[in-house]
């Protein structure tokens, strides 16, 4: 009976420690706070035309703090990609690997496209321009995030404490 027991524990330990894995779906943003001016912007930027990526807002500011990356380079992409979620495939907002990845949740692609832009060897260490190019060759869509970026307002609406 007590090997039954103990073999029951581990069963039930082994699940609990199963459910630990980092899932981006549970993550309770650290940075963005709503009174964060780059939360607010985001959220009105994409509720006045309408996009679902406004619910997005705290996870596309706390990625981008967790990344070292342009509060605003995130939302633009997703706004040049997939017109702030509207036309998303598979979860996929940002068009990552030409659209042809998909995601369990689009929050999961905001964290993960925010790592490898931060991570990858292709995008690390580059000024925007070079990241740009690096996601898209063509010089109108540099063109186009940096436009969208520019309506979302300046890079030092930055709240007191931020990267």
């Amino acid at each position: 009976m007590t090997k039954a027991i103990s073999r029951g524990l581990v069963v039930v330990f082994g699940l609990l420690a199963s459910q630990g894995t980092a899932d981006p779906d549970s993550h309770l943003p650290e940075v963005a706070t709503s009174t964060d001016p780059r939360l607010l912007r985001i959220k009105e930027y994409f509720l006045e035309r309408d996009c679902p990526a406004h619910v997005y807002a705290e996870d596309f500011v706390t990625a981008a703090d967790q990344n070292n990356l342009d509060w605003r380079l995130l939302p633009s992409l997703s706004m040049v990609e997939s017109t702030g979620g509207k036309a998303s495939r598979n979860n996929n907002m940002f068009g990552w690997d030409n659209g042809d990845t998909g995601f369990r949740t689009s929050r999961e692609g905001i964290y993960r496209v925010a790592s490898r832009l931060n991570r990858s060897r292709l995008y690390r260490n580059k000024n925007l321009d070079g990241l740009l190019k690096t996601y898209n060759p063509r010089p109108e869509y540099r063109t186009a995030v940096k436009s969208v970026m520019a309506q979302l307002g300046p890079l030092d609406l930055v709240p007191e404490g931020a990267f």
